[in-house]
């Protein structure tokens, strides 16, 4: 998501300053814990450093892809296996297919990660035994 926490104990977006009553009400809970929790941070070095930093992604194209003319690409895999994203992005790079976006799921913070691909046009049906015999992946959805 990309929430930030500074020093002054505000919580941000980006450039754009985010209300704690607004983050409690999105989060179901009393402002009371968002303020508390903006104190923990702060007061935890480690938590600070990484919470002082962190940005936005920017604008993620998945669920706009068909409007703007792109391709989707999702794929669900064993988050432990080694190099689906290079396997699956070969197979669009033989087809001729450009990529605009990739987005990956963290396997520990979500507990069905997905591997999203936007492509700069639609990705062909045929393609989809090649991405299945790929060692680790379970289901594959082109769009």
């Amino acid at each position: 998501m990309g929430l930030r926490v500074k020093e002054d104990g505000g919580i941000y977006c980006g450039p754009i300053e985010i209300q704690p009553t607004k983050v409690a009400r999105a989060c179901g809970v009393d402002r009371r814990v968002v303020n508390s929790t903006i104190q923990q941070i702060n007061s935890n070095q480690e938590l600070r450093k990484i919470l002082l930093n962190i940005q936005p992604a920017g604008p993620i194209f998945h669920n706009v892809a068909k409007n703007l003319g792109f391709g989707v690409v999702e794929v669900i895999a064993n988050p432990k296996a080694v190099g689906i994203i290079a396997r699956v992005t070969t197979i669009i790079s033989e087809e001729g297919i450009s990529i605009r976006q990739i987005l990956a799921n963290d396997p520990e913070l979500f507990p069905n990660p997905k591997l999203i691909i936007i492509t700069n046009k639609e990705v062909p049906g045929k393609l989809i035994p090649a991405f299945l015999r790929i060692k680790g992946v379970k289901k594959i959805s082109v769009y």
